[in-house]
């Protein structure tokens, strides 16, 4: 093999694989962008729609509907700032809290947002499975 042709071998290797990779983050951001759109838009039938079902189901306690109660929760949302996605699973930090995704055969959706760290301790979350 052509010792010339080894970088660019890399080079092509580390576009495609980052390609994906880079597919997936854009895409897990759009959802979070979208989910906090709606809330923000008050709009809480579109944003249970952005929700993985175990989500909405967790919203449904004490007989309320997810629209409503989405809209209740404190959710301050922000820019995102980082994004990490291992296989199906993705975490999008916001400037004030942090959302955790799973992507779905239709797509990403919102498994627990308004998640705050807790140190050692696991995220406490307004939406949660």
């Amino acid at each position: 093999m052509n010792v010339r042709a080894v970088p660019v071998i890399a080079l092509a290797l580390t576009l495609g694989l980052s390609g994906c990779a880079t597919e997936g983050k854009s895409a897990a951001e759009r959802t979070v962008e979208r989910f906090y759109t709606a809330v923000r838009d008050h709009d809480g039938q579109r944003a249970c729609t952005l929700l993985a079902p175990e989500a909405v189901e967790g919203l449904r306690t004490g007989g309320e509907v997810c629209a409503k109660a989405v809209l209740g929760l404190d959710l301050p949302g922000g820019q995102v700032r980082e994004t990490a996605v291992w296989g199906d699973e993705a975490q999008v930090r916001l400037t004030h809290d942090t959302v955790f995704l799973h992507r779905f055969p239709l797509g990403w959706l919102v498994r627990a947002a308004g998640c705050r760290s807790r140190g050692d301790l696991p995220y406490s979350c307004e939406v949660k499975t």
